[in-house]
C-alpha cells in the first residue's frame, strides 16, 4: 500500500511540475515584447541575378519572405509583418512617409505593438527617420533598418541588420530614445544619422556626435540621446500633401537661374545648401534675398556634411530675411521647413524650431 501511494503521489508531482512549467511558459509569452515590422522595400528586399556581384533590383523580396529568412527574432519578440510599400528608397515620397507614419501612430494608440521596426532602402533612410522622429506622437521605439548588400549576396548584411533592429525594439531600454537607426552594430539617432558612402556596410555615421548606442552579442547598450526632439509632434492627421520646398546647391562661380525658376513658380520655401558655414556669391545672394521677399522662406544649410550654420555671423541673416539650419543636413532641414510651413509661416517661429528640433 505505501509502494501504491508513493508511486501515486510521484505521479501527481510530475503532473503538478509540468502544469506549472506550461503556466510559465503562457506567462512568459503574454509579457513577450510585441513587434510590428513595416516593410517598404529597399536593398534588405533585394534580389540580384548573382551572388558575388553588385547588380540587384530592390524592394523585390516581400515581408513574408524577409521574416522567415530570420527565424531567430521569434525568439526576441512576437513578430508581425505588414508591407507598406515596395519600392527602391530613391523612390521615397512624401505619400508613403504620410502613410507609415499615420500607420505607426495608429499602432501605439491602438497598443498593437510595444515598438515598431520599419525595413528601409538606405538612400534616403536617413530623412525617412527624421520625418518619423518629427511626427510619430509616442515614445515607444521606432526603428529604422536597410542593408548595403541585397538578401541574394553572398555576404549580404540584411539578415543581421533585421535581428539587430528587432532587439533594439523589443528592449525595455529603447523606450524614450526618439527614432532610431539601426545598421552595423550601431544605433544612430534619427536627427543626426547621414549616409556617407555610396558601398560600405558602415555607412551610416553621425559626424558631429557619433553612435548613441551599440549592438553586441543580442544586446543593444545605450551611451546618451539626443535632447532635441519635440516634445509636441507635428500633427499629420489629415494631410496628403506638405508644402513644397527645394534644395539649392552652393559651388564655385553658381548661377542664380535655379532660385530665379523657383520664385516664378512661387515654392513655398528654399533650403540653400551652401559653402562653408552656408555662404554664397553675389549673384545668388540677391536672387536668394529677391525669394525671401516674394514670401519664399529662405533657410541657410550648409554643403560641408558636419557642424553648425550660425546665425548673424558671416551673413546678416535678419537683414537679408532669411533663417538658418543650425547642424541640419540640407535633406533634413528641408523635412522640417515643410512640416514647419503647416503651421505657421512665421521666420522667428520657425527659427526657433530649427534651434529645438
Amino acid at each position: 500500500m505505501k509502494k501504491i501511494l508513493t508511486i501515486v503521489f510521484s505521479v501527481l508531482f510530475v503532473f503538478q511540475v509540468q502544469a506549472q512549467a506550461k503556466n510559465k511558459v503562457k506567462t512568459d509569452h503574454t509579457t513577450e515584447p510585441r513587434v510590428i515590422i513595416l516593410a517598404t522595400g529597399g536593398t534588405i528586399a533585394g534580389s540580384g541575378e548573382s551572388s558575388t556581384k553588385a547588380a540587384y533590383t530592390a524592394g523585390k523580396v516581400p515581408i513574408d519572405d524577409l521574416l522567415n529568412a530570420v527565424p531567430q527574432m521569434h525568439d526576441i519578440a512576437k513578430i508581425k509583418g505588414e508591407q507598406i510599400a515596395q519600392i527602391g528608397s530613391q523612390d521615397m515620397n512624401i505619400e508613403t512617409w504620410l502613410k507609415l507614419s499615420n500607420r505607426i501612430n495608429e499602432i501605439f494608440e491602438k497598443n498593437e505593438a510595444d515598438g515598431v521596426v520599419v525595413t528601409h532602402g538606405t538612400d534616403t533612410q536617413e530623412e525617412t527617420a527624421y520625418f518619423l522622429e518629427l511626427t510619430v506622437n509616442s515614445d515607444k521605439p521606432v526603428v529604422l533598418v536597410g542593408a548595403m548588400r541585397p538578401s541574394t549576396a553572398m555576404s549580404q548584411d540584411g539578415n543581421r541588420n533585421l535581428l539587430d533592429a528587432v532587439m533594439v525594439a523589443a528592449s525595455p531600454s529603447s523606450k524614450g530614445v526618439g527614432v532610431v537607426t539601426a545598421m552595423n552594430e550601431a544605433v544612430f539617432a534619427a536627427r543626426d544619422v547621414t549616409k556617407t558612402n555610396t558601398t560600405n556596410t558602415g555607412t551610416f555615421q553621425s559626424r558631429n556626435f557619433g553612435p548613441i548606442g551599440l549592438i553586441y552579442d543580442g544586446k543593444v547598450n545605450y551611451y546618451y540621446k539626443t535632447l532635441r526632439s519635440p516634445e509636441k509632434k507635428f500633427d499629420i492627421k489629415g494631410l496628403t500633401k506638405l508644402p513644397q520646398v527645394e534644395i539649392i546647391y552652393g559651388y564655385a562661380d553658381a548661377s542664380p537661374k535655379a532660385i530665379n525658376a523657383i520664385i516664378e513658380e512661387k515654392i513655398a520655401g528654399i533650403i540653400y545648401a551652401g559653402m562653408g558655414n552656408g555662404n554664397f556669391n553675389a549673384p545668388v545672394g540677391k536672387a536668394l534675398v529677391e525669394a525671401s521677399k516674394s514670401g519664399i522662406l529662405v533657410c541657410r544649410a550648409a554643403r560641408t556634411g558636419a557642424g553648425r550654420v550660425t546665425l548673424h555671423n558671416e551673413v546678416d541673416d535678419e537683414a537679408l530675411g532669411f533663417i538658418v539650419a543650425d547642424d541640419l543636413s540640407p535633406q533634413k532641414a528641408r523635412i522640417l521647413l515643410m512640416l514647419a510651413l503647416t503651421q505657421t509661416k512665421n521666420k522667428q517661429s520657425i527659427q526657433n524650431m530649427f534651434f529645438k528640433y
